[in-house]
C-alpha cells in the first residue's frame, strides 16, 4: 500500500506547535500538536477525551462554524487534528485555537456530550487533567505564528 502523507513527516523533528498538515482542495488538515512525539510524555485517554468534547464543541459555535469540518484526536495522544476551509484564514485559525484552548482552561461545569445517551465511553473523561493539558498548551500557542506553521525537514 501507498504510505499516508501523514506518516512521511519525521515525527522525531516534531515540537509543540501547531502545523498545516496537508491541504486537499479547500479543506485544510491543521496539526495540533500539543506533546513532543516519541518523548514519553502524552495526554492521558481522560485528559484527550475531555478536550475533544469541548474542542469540538466550541470550535462548532464559534463565529468560525461554517468553515469547521472536523476536530478529533491524534491515536497517538500527542495532539488534535483541526480540518477546517480555506476561508479562514491561519491567523484566524491560530485566534480561534487561543480562545478554544483558553475557553478549556477556564472551563467549568457538565462537559457538553458526556452523558450515557450522548458519549459512547461516557465514564472517561478527566476535566482537571483537560484543564491542565490546555493551560499548558496556550503557552505553546503564545509562541506559534503564520511563518512558523510549516513542518521541518
Amino acid at each position: 500500500m501507498k504510505q499516508i502523507a501523514s506518516f512521511t513527516v519525521n515525527h522525531d523533528l516534531l515540537d509543540k506547535g501547531v502545523y498545516i498538515s496537508r491541504i486537499d482542495g479547500d479543506a485544510v488538515t491543521y496539526d495540533i500538536r500539543m506533546k513532543k512525539p516519541n518523548a514519553g510524555d502524552y495526554i492521558s485517554p481522560k485528559a484527550l477525551h475531555t478536550i475533544e468534547h469541548l474542542l469540538a464543541t466550541f470550535v462548532r459555535n464559534s463565529e468560525f462554524s461554517d468553515g469547521i469540518i472536523y476536530a478529533g484526536p491524534m491515536g497517538c495522544r500527542t495532539g488534535f487534528y483541526l480540518v477546517a476551509r480555506d476561508s479562514i484564514s491561519k491567523e484566524n485559525i491560530l485566534e480561534l485555537l487561543s480562545d478554544t484552548f483558553r475557553f478549556i482552561a477556564d472551563f467549568s461545569g457538565k462537559i457538553p456530550g458526556s452523558e450515557r445517551t450522548e458519549c459512547g465511553n461516557y465514564l472517561e473523561h478527566d476535566l482537571n487533567a483537560a484543564k491542565h493539558e490546555a493551560e499548558n498548551f496556550l503557552t505553546v500557542l503564545e509562541t506559534v505564528t503564520t511563518e512558523n506553521m510549516n513542518y521541518k525537514e
